[in-house]
C-alpha cells in the first residue's frame, strides 16, 4: 500500500519512453484551458488589427505573442512527458505556471500596442515554476542531472535577459527580442546535447499537439459561429455571411482532417526529428488559429464595419491555410513513412486557396471563402485516395 508521505511527495523520475496506454493526464487538460484565453486573445487582435487594415503592424506583433504563448506550452509539455511524477508540489507548481499563462494573456493586448512587460511578468512566473521543476528533476534523475540543470540555469539566464530588454527603448526592443526568441529554441538542442536525452514519450507528445491543435481550431469556429450570428438576426437574412460561413464550416472541417490523418508518433523516433516536428508546429498552430482572426475579419467586411477590402480579408484566410498546408506536408516527410504522401497535393492545395482570395474582388470574400473550403475538400480526398492506393500496393 503507498504511504501517505509517498502520495504526498514522489521522487521526480524519468518516466518510460515506452510506455503503454500513456495519454494526457487531467492535470494537462486543465493547463491546457488556460492556453485558450491567451490564444483567443491573440487570434482576437489580430482580427481587429486586419479590420483596421494594420495587417503588417498586427502581424509582426502577433507573430511575436503568438512564439510567447507557443513557447511556454511547449516549455512545460516536452518536461512533463519526461518527468510528470504527479504529486502535491508538481501540481503546484504546473498550476503556478498557469497563472503565469493567463497574466501573459492579460499582457496580449498590450504586445500590440508595442508594451512588453506583462507578457514578460507572466513569463517570468511561469520561469519560476519551470526552474523549479527542472531541479527537481535533477535531483530525482542523476543519470540526466547535467541536462536538467542546464535547462534550469539556461532558463534564469534567458529570463533575466527579457526582464533587462524593457530597458531598451523602440525599435531596439523588437530586435533584442528576436535575439532572445533565437536563444530560446537553441536552450533544448543545447541542453539535450550534455547528456542522455530526456525520456519524451512519442505517443504522449503526438497527443499533446493534437489537443493545442484543437483549442486553435475553436478560433476558427469562433469566427464561423459569429458569421453565421450575422446571418441570422432579427434585422434581416444576410446570404453573404451565410455562405461565409459555410466556407468557414468547410476549412475548419479540411484542416482538423488533414492534421488527425494520425501517424506522426510513429516517425518522433530521434531528437533532432522531435525538435523539428515540434518547432515545425510554431507555425501550424499560429496559422490556424490566424485563420480564425482572417474569418473574423471577412465577417466584419461582410457587415460593412471593416476599414479593408474584401480581397485583403480573403487573403489573411487563404495566406495561414496555404502555411497549414505546407509547413504539415514538410513536416511529416520527416515523420511518415517514405512515399506514403504526395507533396504536389499540398502545393497544389496552397496555390488553390490564393487563388481563390484573389477573387474576392469579383465574387466577394464569403464566396471566396467557400471556395477555399471546397479547395480543401478536394485536397483532403486527394490524400485520403492517395492513402488508400498505397495501403492496398504494400498489402
Amino acid at each position: 500500500m503507498t504511504s501517505p508521505r509517498t502520495e504526498w511527495r514522489r521522487p521526480m523520475v524519468a518516466r518510460d519512453p515506452q510506455e503503454s496506454h500513456r495519454a494526457a493526464s487531467p492535470l494537462e487538460l486543465l493547463f491546457d484551458l488556460a492556453f485558450v484565453v491567451a490564444i483567443a486573445r491573440a487570434a482576437a487582435e489580430l482580427h481587429h488589427a486586419i479590420a483596421e487594415n494594420h495587417v503588417g503592424a498586427g502581424l509582426s506583433s502577433y507573430l511575436l505573442v503568438f512564439f510567447a504563448i507557443w513557447w511556454s506550452w511547449i516549455n512545460f509539455t516536452w518536461f512533463a512527458s519526461a518527468y510528470d511524477c504527479d504529486d502535491a508540489p508538481y501540481r503546484a507548481l504546473a498550476l503556478l505556471k498557469m497563472a503565469g499563462v493567463l497574466v501573459l494573456a492579460v499582457g496580449v493586448p498590450d504586445v500590440f500596442r508595442g508594451d512588453l512587460g506583462t507578457v514578460i511578468l507572466g513569463y517570468t512566473i511561469m520561469r519560476v515554476a519551470m526552474v523549479a521543476l527542472w531541479l527537481r528533476a535533477a535531483a530525482g534523475d542523476p543519470s540526466r542531472r547535467r541536462v536538467c540543470r542546464t535547462y534550469a540555469v539556461g532558463l534564469v539566464v534567458l529570463q533575466v535577459l527579457w526582464v533587462l530588454l524593457l530597458l531598451v527603448p523602440a525599435p531596439w526592443i523588437y530586435v533584442g527580442a528576436v535575439v532572445l526568441i533565437v536563444a530560446e529554441v537553441s536552450l533544448p538542442p543545447l541542453a539535450e546535447s550534455r547528456g542522455p536525452a530526456t525520456p519524451w514519450h512519442p505517443e504522449h507528445i503526438a497527443e499533446r499537439y493534437g489537443l493545442l491543435t484543437l483549442i486553435v481550431l475553436g478560433e476558427v469556429i469562433l469566427g464561423i459561429t459569429n458569421a453565421f450570428a450575422g446571418a441570422l438576426t432579427e434585422a434581416g437574412f444576410s446570404i453573404g455571411l451565410l455562405v461565409l460561413g459555410l466556407g468557414g464550416l468547410f476549412v475548419v472541417v479540411g484542416l482538423w482532417w488533414i492534421y488527425f490523418l494520425a501517424g506522426d508518433d510513429e516517425g518522433l523516433t530521434s531528437l533532432r526529428v522531435a525538435l523539428t516536428w515540434g518547432y515545425g508546429h510554431y507555425l501550424v498552430f499560429g496559422a490556424v488559429a490566424a485563420v480564425g482572426g482572417g474569418i473574423e475579419a471577412a465577417v466584419d467586411v461582410e457587415e460593412h464595419i471593416a476599414h479593408v477590402s474584401p480581397v485583403t480579408a480573403a487573403f489573411s484566410v487563404a495566406v495561414p491555410i496555404a502555411v497549414v498546408l505546407v509547413t504539415l506536408t514538410l513536416l511529416r516527410r520527416l515523420t511518415w513513412a517514405a512515399g506514403s504522401l504526395v507533396p504536389g497535393l499540398a502545393v497544389g492545395g496552397a496555390v488553390g486557396v490564393l487563388v481563390c482570395a484573389a477573387l474576392a474582388g469579383l465574387v466577394g470574400d464569403g464566396v471566396s471563402i467557400l471556395l477555399m473550403g471546397v479547395v480543401l475538400l478536394v485536397v483532403l480526398v486527394a490524400f485520403l485516395l492517395t492513402a488508400r492506393r498505397r495501403a492496398r500496393v504494400h498489402a
